[in-house]
């Protein structure tokens, strides 16, 4: 095992992904790759506006990039001393399929996400990204359940 990404959406799930991701990564002498996915910028044009017309959007987009980016390194500070070799990632777009591409590009051997404990309503209403990895990621897939909070 080479390469194992953490997939971390910030939410009470990420410090057990990162927590169980980086032993995995220390006991295997495997690299670390903290991955997080941004939402793509909305498309205004179904309703017949571009999004010049809707300026504020790109700066919350640009935000959600800066503050995802904060988030990621202060991540990493937490776990490079015990797996030195881990990176931070940022993607942008849906993110099952943002962490599919990466798990292709860099040839990753284990996918860490993060299950939130949603209804199966939810599930069916929105989706789940842990479910979508289960089901269609090309190498072996841990769901770490959330820390319940308080």
């Amino acid at each position: 095992m080479k390469n194992i990404v953490a997939a971390v959406d910030f939410s009470n799930a990420t410090p057990g992904v990162l927590d169980s991701a980086a032993q995995m990564a220390k006991a295997f002498g495997a690299a670390l790759h903290v991955l997080h996915v941004v939402e793509p910028e909305p498309s205004y044009t179904a309703y017949g506006f571009t999004p010049d017309e809707f300026p504020a959007i790109h700066l919350f987009q640009e935000e959600a990039r800066k503050r995802a980016t904060a988030r990621l390194n202060e991540l990493l500070g937490k776990v490079s001393s015990d797996v030195p070799n881990t990176t931070v990632h940022l993607a942008e777009g849906s993110p099952l399929h943002a962490v599919l591409d990466y798990v292709k590009k860099f040839s990753v051997d284990l996918v860490v996400v993060g299950a939130h404990g949603h209804g199966a309503m939810a599930v069916l209403l929105l989706g789940s990204v842990a479910e979508g990895l289960v089901r269609k990621a090309v190498v072996p897939t841990l769901v770490i359940p959330a820390v319940a909070e308080k």
